[in-house]
């Protein structure tokens, strides 16, 4: 296997199972830095490495921002900068993968979480990318609390190391992209704790705004959870295939439909009343 090792807790812990799993030889990890990237990840990256004993090799991806912001300077020239550029980075890194995979026969382990994959926090042919994905059907409190329980103790039967696997900053210091200046992913989400609890009301339970609100819940939060949830439909059908975990995995146990005006038809007077889109 081959994985992106950005210094982050999904990358910490995707490499953490592919160890257990298949042992420390047969997982390689590539840390592609940008301008953007922390020194704290720099360290993060390596010391995941040095704990479960993984080849960690290190790809920069400046050069392929410079030669994409070349090549597409004429075409952007009236348009500001956004997600469009964050996009490239996640791009370039999932082409740098793809790269090593082909040229080495390795499969690339995608590292998105449930809660990034429900509400499309995740970026086509640039995290996305891969042949499987052993946290798919894992929501992001969840990834903390296997992380902290997975430096604590080694599964039965596992191949990586009896200690802990990854330092305890990777778990505690804010979740972030880094794909800009002082970036976070509370600057697009909910916090998780909030986030997951929504999710799990609209994808496990198939609750109401209504039902979800009378647990304590917001409702502007949970609609704008509801849309971005619905969105993401698209996204999905093209992730890698991945473990089940919870009870209502994507692709498996929940599809919804990606065509014909869906979320304005279930929002129509006489649409059922599970309130299924919000209007």
């Amino acid at each position: 296997m081959v994985l992106g090792l950005s210094g982050g807790i999904d990358s910490a812990l995707s490499a953490a199972v592919a160890v257990d799993a298949l042992g420390a030889e047969r997982v390689h990890a590539v840390m592609m830095p940008s301008p953007y990237t922390s020194r704290e990840s720099l360290e993060d990256a390596d010391a995941v490495a040095t704990l479960l004993g993984i080849d960690l090799r290190t790809i920069g991806i400046a050069p392929a921002m410079t030669a994409f912001g070349g090549m597409l300077a004429d075409a952007f020239a009236e348009r500001r900068a956004d997600t469009t550029e964050e996009n490239i980075q996640s791009r370039a890194r999932g082409l740098t993968l793809m790269a090593l995979s082909n040229k080495y026969g390795w499969m690339v382990l995608s590292t998105g979480n449930k809660s990034e994959m429900s509400v499309g926090y995740a970026t086509l042919y640039g995290d996305m990318c891969g042949g499987y994905s052993v946290l798919k059907d894992v929501y992001k409190m969840m990834v903390f609390a296997l992380s902290r329980w997975r430096n604590q103790r080694r599964p039965e039967g596992a191949l990586g190391p009896e200690t802990r696997v990854m330092p305890e900053r990777v778990i505690t210091k804010p979740p972030s992209a880094e794909l800009k200046p002082n970036q976070t992913d509370q600057d697009s989400l909910p916090p998780y704790e909030v986030l997951d609890a929504i999710l799990e009301c609209l994808v496990e339970h198939e609750l109401t705004v209504a039902e979800i609100v009378a647990r304590g819940h917001d409702e502007a939060t949970i609609r704008a959870v509801w849309r971005m949830l619905d969105r993401a439909e698209y996204k999905r059908r093209q992730a890698p295939p991945g473990v089940k975990i919870t009870r209502r995995a994507f692709g498996r146990d929940r599809r919804y439909p990606i065509t014909n005006h869906f979320q304005e038809a279930a929002s129509r007077p006489g649409a059922a009343t599970t309130a299924r889109i919000p209007s």
